[in-house]
């Protein structure tokens, strides 16, 4: 399938009149920081700040790449797995984006680099799969990607460059991920309760548990930047678990399946056949709609989570606590709602701005799956809300400069990055 939108972008009548910058491939909008406040654009929807896969010397595509329209609804954010350099230069961005294309082509076999976008340690942000600023611009499509199994044809993906399982990104990274999710959300017309995690979807350790901590803040502030009112945003956003996820996310569904009583649904992490059926007739049940892909929606899922708390024994502690324990809380699967269980409950409630009582409920249910709460967002209009400042080591970029003789080519990457990333597997 070809998309061939007749337009002129913003992108391209900017760089018309904007002599030895537009030669080099850069705009006013890039010599924005993405250090600080002062460094949002006064237009969100602006896009010159990204250098596209020509600017940054990509190679091109080694097939066709297919489109699609009107699908794009949430971002996924990843970590790339890859070390946390200080070298925070423009140079460093490329090689890592050389690296990642390298290994998705040469060692994956797929078309193109797998992810729409890359944001670098030093800041910087480059396109990965071509076409996706394009469709970033038009607002109306995107490239079908391959960062995360079940949402290449309906969600942007973002690769991070690092590993950030035990660190936070670098304030540099941080602040433009804030900018280019809220460039994402206004371009396709989706809020910041959009913002999901690569492991909310496949099993990975990917974007991190360190930086999956920091996400509510990712949201608040993209929110913040976005305009967005508190009213327009859901008591509750869950994931739309279904048949392409596994993983995590689809283990508490099983244990919660188990604990109403389908005692043939295995805990594997697998949305096979047995979990489908379940889901179908846990829903039918009662009278919620079914979908051929079993798809989790909101109400299933708030039927299905029961209220537990200290004491409470079976499946149902076993869900939460598995989960827990992949976000790297200090708790045992051992089916008993436990001191240690208590205790990260309530710190996962905190982290959500949820009212801290160390039980399980629909909100927590909720925060804990992955999903977004509207707590989250309370310090939206408030403008002495710690939140709005909490950036890991942020400071300004230096201006992006980009060699008049062009970006040269790199070899191809060291051994150190021969193996696939871990959040690259199946797409």
């Amino acid at each position: 399938m070809s998309f061939e939108p007749v337009y002129i972008s913003r992108r391209n009548a900017l760089r018309a009149g904007t002599g030895a910058a537009a030669a080099l491939g850069l705009g006013g909008g890039q010599l924005a920081a993405a250090g600080g406040a002062s460094a949002a654009p006064a237009d969100p929807s602006d896009t010159d700040y990204i250098l596209s896969c020509d600017e940054w010397g990509a190679r091109p595509p080694a097939g066709e790449l297919s489109i699609r329209t009107g699908t794009t609804r949430r971002i996924v954010v990843h970590h790339m797995a890859f070390p946390n350099t200080m070298d925070f230069s423009l140079e460093a961005a490329v090689a890592c984006a050389e690296r990642v294309q390298y290994i998705h082509m040469d060692k994956n076999g797929w078309s193109d680099t797998g992810n729409h976008f890359s944001i670098s340690r030093g800041g910087y942000v480059l396109e990965g799969r071509h076409r996706s600023l394009e469709g970033l611009e038009d607002g109306g499509f995107q490239v079908v990607s391959a960062h995360a199994v079940g949402q290449n044809t309906q969600s942007i993906g973002i690769e991070n460059e690092g590993t950030y399982i035990t660190e936070l990104p670098t304030g540099k990274l941080w602040m433009s991920l804030v900018r280019l999710c809220t460039t994402i959300c206004t371009q396709y017309g989706f809020g910041a309760e959009q913002i999901s995690g690569h492991w909310d979807w496949n099993a990975t350790q990917c974007p991190g548990a360190k930086f999956y901590s920091a996400f509510p803040l990712l949201r608040l502030q993209v929110a913040k930047a976005l305009g967005q009112p508190l009213s327009s945003i859901p008591a509750r956003t869950w994931l739309d678990t279904y048949t392409s996820c596994v993983g995590s996310t689809v283990t508490l569904l099983q244990y919660l399946l188990q604990a109403a009583g389908y005692d043939t649904v295995a805990a594997d992490g697998k949305y096979g056949p047995a979990t489908l059926a379940a889901v179908h007739a846990f829903q039918t049940a009662h009278g919620f709609p079914t979908a051929s892909d079993g798809t989790m929606n909101g109400p299933t899922w708030e039927a299905l989570a029961p209220e537990i708390g200290m004491g409470a024994t079976g499946p149902a502690v076993l869900a939460v606590q598995s989960m827990l324990k992949t976000k790297l809380f200090d708790v045992q699967a051992s089916g008993t709602y436990d001191r240690d269980t208590y205790v990260a409950v309530a710190k996962m409630q905190a982290l959500h701005g949820l009212r801290v009582t160390g039980r399980m409920d629909d909100g927590t249910w909720c925060a804990v799956l992955g999903g977004v709460v509207k707590e989250e967002f309370r310090a939206l209009g408030s403008r002495t809300a710690a939140a709005d400042t909490a950036v890991p080591d942020a400071q300004a970029l230096p201006v992006p400069a980009v060699p008049r003789g062009g970006v040269e080519a790199q070899d191809p990457p060291s051994s150190m990055y021969e193996a696939d990333p871990q959040d690259q597997a199946g797409a």
